[in-house]
């Protein structure tokens, strides 16, 4: 604990500067373009969807995801090639074990905090069907690359602000901690859960070896953190950033009557969205970030900006100026990190969880159980925050 500690509050405190570098020359690059498109007499719609929609979320989420995971990753493939992760499955078999299900689950688990997805491919290694399936249905808990950024963004825009700058910082970091420690504590709650109803049975035993501690090998953690990981999950969410960035920009500026159909959509989700502490547009945000949870945080901002002002997010702070002329308080920040942790999956793991299943019922179940949960425990929060704050 007090190492992941150590190394979100590095990711934290080293990614500020660099983010706020990057978002400078993306955003000063998007003049030129805008610039080139007004003398080229192109049509404002065409400029609206290619600059507007389409760049603005690229440079979005590379301004603000690549400096954290360059940091985070390289940090975190360290422990593994340390050989430090076994010795974390070992020290949690026995909670595992007495919620009903496999030790092996924390490897499992250990791995969805690089992808979801990897995380259910890796249940193959316990042998047992219902302790796998347990181990399939619970992965989503785990925080993956994707969440990362938007965790650590609304932590250090909303947590961090309730201190003194000087411990700011720690703050944000303690939140995120928090968040994940929460994820953890939910994967052996629903497990225990589904093992003393739909998936009752005994847990098995296993032996886990466990390897020596080695040098890390430097060359080769470059390589799998910034290759494999860093450049892997970026290249995934600019890609699906892109035509998401389209689609939520055409939502946005396509009417029925004087209102946008994206306005329409999050007019329907406003209701539900108050009573669990966020808006409607952040719920709709969730929905159009089902390809992959990198972009749910870019599509937001892309849904404030088309309904009002033509924002440059060029800084965090630019980010919180924008949250906070939309309402935004701590109570919701915490809601929407709750939520990122509790919803449904994202379009590649339901793929994955419905090839390693077989069974479209478990499938819809992975993803019905994480979202009932979110939204009651949002709902929780937000009116118990409600109660305490009169």
């Amino acid at each position: 604990l007090l190492l992941l500690t150590l190394i979100l509050w590095i990711t934290i405190t080293g990614a500020n500067y660099p983010s706020q570098l990057l978002a400078t020359g993306l955003f000063w690059l998007e003049e030129q373009l805008t610039a080139l498109f007004l003398a080229g007499n192109a049509p404002a719609w065409l400029s609206g969807l290619l600059i507007q929609g389409m760049y603005r979320s690229l440079a979005w989420v590379v301004s603000v995801m690549l400096p954290p995971m360059a940091i985070f990753f390289p940090l975190f493939t360290l422990l593994e090639d340390l050989g430090y992760l076994p010795r974390v499955a070992f020290n949690m078999d026995n909670l595992f074990r007495r919620a009903g299900a496999h030790g092996k689950q924390c490897l499992t688990m250990c791995m969805g905090f690089g992808c979801n997805a990897a995380g259910v491919t890796s249940c193959r290694i316990i042998d047992s069907p219902r302790e796998r399936l347990i181990a399939i249905l619970t992965n989503t808990f785990s925080i993956c690359n994707g969440r990362f950024p938007t965790l650590i963004a609304l932590a250090t825009i909303f947590m961090g602000a309730l201190v003194s700058q000087t411990y700011s910082s720690i703050l944000a970091t303690l939140a995120v901690v928090g968040i994940i420690m929460t994820g953890i504590a939910t994967t052996l709650l629903v497990s225990s859960l589904l093992s003393r109803t739909l998936l009752r049975g005994m847990p098995s035993f296993f032996v886990l070896e466990l390897p020596p501690f080695r040098r890390p090998q430097l060359g080769q953690i470059l390589i799998r953190s910034l290759l494999d990981r860093t450049l892997f999950v970026l290249w995934r969410a600019v890609v699906i950033a892109a035509p998401a960035g389209a689609l939520t920009w055409i939502l946005a500026n396509s009417f029925l009557g004087e209102t946008s159909v994206f306005a329409l959509i999050a007019g329907w989700l406003n209701p539900l969205g108050q009573l669990m502490g966020m808006d409607g547009i952040i719920l709709i945000a969730f929905l159009l970030g089902l390809p992959a949870n990198e972009i749910v945080l870019p599509i937001l901002i892309m849904g404030y900006i088309s309904a009002g002002s033509m924002l440059e997010l060029d800084s965090l702070n630019a980010l919180r100026i924008l949250l906070l002329d939309h309402g935004w308080t701590w109570i919701t920040a915490l809601c929407v990190m709750l939520f990122s942790l509790l919803h449904f999956p994202c379009g590649t793991t339901l793929y994955t969880i419905f090839k390693e299943t077989r069974s479209a019922r478990w499938t819809l179940l992975s993803a019905l159980l994480p979202l009932l949960l979110g939204i009651i425990v949002t709902l929780i929060i937000n009116q118990g925050a409600q109660v305490i704050m009169r």
